[in-house]
């Protein structure tokens, strides 16, 4: 098909044939990969290309993207369809398609992008293809295995909280102190803006969920998020890291979330925690969820430190340190960190 524009998700699948027989008969799975053709322009008036950049899409145009399912509690809540419909709904700018449960109120006016499926990308065997580790070996999860390097897990109260930048300048400022940082970002939906991000702020290498194929890690089993942990993991060892940092996605109470928090293989290979919130209350709350799950934080930041009243009333109520984005890209940011593995 000319001028087919492929998302990013769909990276490194350049044999494929267009199946249109089936788009009635068969129901597809969280990345299963598909042509859609564009309807209506709401939200997303551009998609995330395989090269990374902003692709600009328009009526009439073909896209490739596949199917999967978004939690997002400030934008799109949308699923995989369980039967055929005549449209379908862009859910993430990186390429994941479904249809739309529910949506933020600030984008009720806009509404989403709508599609139309025209056929399934197949293989030669006329198998519909699917991203996730697609071409790419998948590990299965060692809660045994020695890690010759630290885990810090990156979390927050919500969406938008600050994971990620909190996450990226703590990379910065273990980059300061001379030791080598990897990035992952475990859970979320397929758009690789944040991992560029931390890569400029001074990771050595940054990938996410969507590298080994995954549209998203919404409604995900336990054990395929573990098995994805695990080869996330296998990557960065490439470069020999100090420390590596993982991102989880939205807040402490989101499915995959509590459900590896609550994980005590997963939790027994992690050395410390540091948690993002915008106010007061989210730190609160959110550290003390935390310890009554035996998970200590060893640090607090996150949007709420950009306000200094903010962080009096959380300097009263929390003892762990605070730590501004100037704090966490500061070489000093490893005594802390070596001063709390330390005490544990």
């Amino acid at each position: 098909m000319n001028n087919l524009k492929r998302t990013i998700i769909c990276k490194g699948i350049n044999d494929f044939k267009i199946n249109r027989k089936i788009i009635r008969l068969y129901m597809p799975k969280a990345g299963d990969l598909a042509v859609f053709k564009v309807l209506e322009l709401g939200k997303h008036t551009s998609v995330q290309g395989e090269n990374g950049n902003n692709c600009y899409i328009f009526p009439g145009d073909h896209i490739l993207a596949a199917f999967g399912n978004r939690y997002a509690t400030g934008q799109f809540e949308g699923y995989v369809p369980t039967q055929y419909h005549k449209e379908y709904h862009v859910l993430g700018k990186g390429g994941a398609i479904g249809i739309l449960a529910s949506m933020h109120t600030k984008f009720e006016d806009i509404g989403t992008t709508n599609l139309q499926l025209v056929g399934y990308a197949v293989d030669g065997d006329n198998e519909v293809i699917n991203t996730k580790f697609f071409g790419m070996e998948k590990l299965i999860f060692d809660p045994k295995k020695e890690r010759p390097y630290e885990i810090i897990l990156s979390l927050g109260s919500s969406m938008d909280s600050g994971k990620t930048t909190s996450a990226a300048f703590l990379c910065r400022g273990l980059q300061a102190a001379k030791k080598k940082v990897a990035f992952i970002k475990l859970t979320g939906t397929v758009f690789t803006k944040d991992r560029h991000f931390v890569r400029d702020c001074g990771a050595d290498i940054a990938i996410d969920f969507s590298t080994y194929g995954f549209p998203s890690t919404y409604l995900c089993n336990q054990s395929e998020l573990l098995n994805l942990h695990e080869t996330l993991l296998q990557h960065v060892e490439s470069i020999k890291p100090d420390y590596v940092i993982i991102e989880i996605a939205d807040g402490l109470v989101q499915r995959e979330t509590a459900m590896l928090l609550q994980n005590r293989h997963f939790m027994s290979q992690i050395n410390n925690v540091i948690f993002s919130s915008a106010d007061s209350l989210g730190v609160l709350s959110g550290v003390q969820i935390l310890k009554n799950m035996g998970i200590e934080t060893f640090a607090v930041s996150g949007l709420f430190t950009a306000s200094p009243l903010l962080i009096k009333e959380v300097e009263r109520i929390v003892p762990q340190p605070i730590l501004t984005l100037e704090k966490l890209a500061l070489s000093n940011v490893l005594t802390l960190l070596e001063k709390q593995t330390e005490a544990a």
